[in-house]
């Protein structure tokens, strides 16, 4: 099917099966999202020709792979992001990076769009690392190294296969903003493996949802992480929910930034971020409360009316989850089934979100806006 990626994979490596059928658009971040050994990496597998199943692929209208042809992982025309950077520990950053330039250029692919060397050393922001060995780098270094690597073989689909999994808080912090910025800018699509839903609220566009072998469900980010009937495999305490918001200003006095979000008044801890500028804001379902009135005399910040839109309490559990729709904005908000009653709680009742400005950190912020 031109225009996007159509995927279909069935199989067996020992006790584990594949059996997955996914779209992909031929822009933006798809997350390959689910629990350890719901098969992401064996479906980036796939899709690279490093392991074969049966089944059906094509990528913007060219058949990669079906009943009848096979086409090889070196004629592929993908880049590959593995957890391990991989780099030629013999040759220096430049080096690394004018192997794969070289190599692209030798061989036929005028259907990938090319990155320019200097585009990708400056995306990345690998100037100031040119020279040096991959030895004397960090994990968070390396693996930008690697994505460059892969930029310059001038790919039509890259492929990430959990490329922060093996780095600490502080190196996650320093290399997503380099992703963010990457992912915006390139004109090819990228498939993003992960179990972190963190990474991925602040990365993805769409969302392919995997578990047991099976994709069991799809869509934009800001779609699925509202859905209460998916859970989506993460830890309970980490659901959460997209919101837009423009950056209105800055208070140097208590350091704070100031936003709109739909279309009310949001304050969050001062953040790099340009008077103007939309932002992405990842909001957990755990730090969201609930009112019937407007309170006072209060320490949160942010309060913001809207009605409850959805609400889900699953067999057994003490809470419930909510939806509030906040000018057609959704938050999420966990409570307690005795607030539930005791709120009188129906959907369609009128209520006041809290959010505290404290819960908004780097990895709640992302300078991209949602999809």
């Amino acid at each position: 099917m031109s225009g996007q990626i159509d995927a279909a994979f069935e199989g067996a490596l020992g006790d584990f099966h594949l059996d997955t059928t996914f779209t992909a658009a031929m822009s933006g971040v798809t997350a390959l999202f689910g629990p350890s050994g719901s098969g992401k990496t064996t479906l980036l597998r796939c899709i690279a020709g490093l392991t074969r199943m049966q089944g059906r692929l094509s990528v913007n209208g060219r058949e990669w792979q079906s009943a009848e042809a096979f086409m090889p992982a070196h004629q592929r025309h993908v880049g590959y992001v593995f957890q391990d950077a991989n780099l030629f520990p013999h040759l220096t950053v430049a080096g690394n990076l004018n192997f794969a330039a070289k190599r692209s250029g030798k061989r036929s692919n005028s259907d990938s769009p090319a990155i320019d060397f200097d585009e990708a050393v400056s995306l990345l922001g690998l100037g100031p690392m040119m020279q040096r060995m991959p030895a004397a780098l960090s994990g968070g270094e390396r693996q930008r190294v690697a994505v460059g690597r892969a930029l310059l073989s001038r790919p039509q689909v890259l492929l990430m296969d959990e490329p922060l999994s093996g780095l600490d808080q502080a190196a996650k912090a320093d290399i997503l903003p380099y992703l963010e910025r990457l992912t915006d800018t390139l004109a090819i699509p990228v498939l993003y493996v992960s179990h972190d839903i963190g990474e991925v609220a602040r990365l993805a566009d769409h969302m392919v949802l995997l578990n047991s072998g099976r994709a069991i469900a799809s869509g934009t980010i800001g779609d699925m992480l509202e859905r209460l009937d998916l859970g989506l495999l993460v830890e309970p305490f980490e659901e959460s929910v997209l919101a837009t918001a423009e950056v209105t200003g800055h208070d140097p006095k208590y350091r704070l930034t100031r936003l709109v979000c739909c279309g009310q008044p949001l304050t969050i801890p001062e953040a790099d971020l340009a008077i103007g500028e939309t932002v992405r804001l990842r909001i957990r379902a755990r730090d969201v409360a609930l009112a019937t009135k407007r309170p006072e005399g209060i320490s949160i910040r942010n309060i913001l009316e809207g009605h409850i839109a959805e609400i889900s309490a699953a067999p057994g559990a003490a809470h419930a989850e909510t939806l509030v729709d906040i000018n057609g904005a959704r938050l999420r908000a966990r409570i307690t089934l005795e607030a539930l009653a005791e709120l009188e709680l129906t959907v369609g009742a009128p209520v006041f979100a809290l959010v505290k400005s404290v819960t908004f950190d780097g990895r709640s912020i992302a300078q991209k806006q949602s999809g």
